[in-house]
């Protein structure tokens, strides 16, 4: 009896300790306790208002909402920074009359990460991804705002992986 109360509680804590390499997001732990994210100008010949900003932010909020760290505006141990290289929009099939029956609209930024802890880490690197919508509509409203959404979830979550969980 008094054996198998040692194998139950090596087995609750087995069970319930890790090796602290991931939490739940797949990040794993850095020596860091802040971050920040410089605006990500928009440099693309193609210029849709407002998108800059948008990335900047969606960037903040999804390292903030994975992570335990702190954003700061100044002096951060992880730094992102770059910008909006390419947005474009091209007809990807076409139908019998040579019209647009698909339209492909993509984004390209350049990211260069900084992490003053250990500079193995930093990087320099182009991230892109797109959103397919139909040739009738136009890259505008919720047509728009959908892409982008779509399309900076991705980036976002591409570039915090090569950043901070390594995949």
């Amino acid at each position: 009896m008094k054996n198998l109360k040692y194998l139950i509680v090596l087995l609750i804590a087995t069970t319930f300790s890790s090796c602290g390499v991931y939490n739940f997001t797949g990040a794993k732990p850095v020596d860091a306790k802040t971050f920040q994210v410089n605006f990500f100008h928009n440099n693309a010949d193609l210029i849709e208002p407002g998108i800059d900003r948008d990335f900047t932010l969606a960037l903040q909020d999804l390292i903030m909402n994975q992570t335990n760290l702190n954003l700061v505006s100044n002096g951060g141990e992880l730094v992102y920074e770059g910008e909006i290289v390419d947005y474009r929009i091209t007809p990807m099939t076409a139908t019998a009359d040579q019209q647009a029956a698909q339209n492909r609209l993509t984004i390209r930024i350049n990211v260069r990460f900084t992490n003053k802890k250990k500079e193995a880490d930093d990087f320099e690197k182009v991230f892109e991804f797109y959103y397919d919508f139909a040739g009738t509509s136009l890259p505008t409203g919720s047509v728009l705002n959908e892409a982008i959404k779509t399309i900076y979830e991705r980036i976002t979550q591409d570039i915090f992986n090569e950043s901070l969980a390594k995949w």
